[in-house]
């Protein structure tokens, strides 16, 4: 169900009470073209660096991306919690030993300004390796295309 909160309330009031709904804002996704893009520069950049895509994609995370710090206890398996990141300290507290950790967006959770911020990047990255990307137009094009779907 998508609507308006207006729209929505009368909906909702009339769904069963004895069920459990989820209600979340609607936010449209980023054009495949743009995934599509990044994706085809990060493999260009890491064909060119004799490098795993993989690791080239984190580089673009760590440099281009959104970064949070988390601190867990260190006895817990970050991994089971999040793709990316990098350990950035160690604490006790409490007699107890605490990692931690920059945690980075991973690009199926960006938004498109955020998208568009590691696209900016990854196409600076490639010029540096002398890599032909797409014209500023036809950038700026993909970038309206965000714009229209958000």
């Amino acid at each position: 169900m998508k609507g308006t909160t207006k729209e929505l309330i009368p909906k909702m009031l009339n769904l069963p009470q004895d069920k459990i709904y989820e209600l979340k804002e609607h936010k449209e996704k980023r054009s495949l073209d743009a995934n599509g893009y990044y994706w085809s520069l990060v493999t260009k950049i890491a064909d060119v660096l004799r490098a795993n895509k993989e690791d080239i994609h984190f580089k673009m995370l760590k440099q281009y991306g959104q970064v949070s710090s988390i601190m867990m206890l260190s006895s817990i398996d970050i991994r089971g919690f999040v793709k990316y990141y990098e350990v950035e300290s160690k604490r006790v507290v409490n007699g107890k030993e605490f990692t931690v950790y920059r945690v980075f967006k991973g690009s199926s959770e960006m938004n498109t300004k955020e998208m568009s911020n590691l696209i900016d990047g990854v196409v600076y990255e490639a010029k540096e390796l002398d890599i032909e990307t797409k014209t500023p137009k036809e950038i700026a094009e993909l970038k309206s295309l965000w714009n229209k779907e958000r």
